[in-house]
């Protein structure tokens, strides 16, 4: 199974919120460099983010729910 990245994050707990909700909706996804952010933040410039990883098949859907749940804030 591919993985890409849909969304890029300057913190864990947005990232994380972000992740539960696509999860909630069957989502296959994932936090790559999460730790480089929370273990060594003098670091986290270079990691460009933290990374949303999608399942590449699920993108589409996983794009329609991030614009949905903007939209409502």
């Amino acid at each position: 199974m591919n993985f890409i990245v849909l969304k890029l994050f300057d913190n864990y707990i947005n990232a994380h919120i972000t992740m539960g909700r696509l999860q909630e909706d069957g989502i296959n996804c994932w936090l790559k460099d999460e730790n480089i952010g929370t273990l060594a933040p003098p670091l986290f410039p270079y990691q460009q983010g933290i990374k949303l990883m999608v399942s590449e098949s699920q993108t589409e859907r996983a794009m329609a729910i991030l614009n949905e749940v903007e939209q409502q804030h």
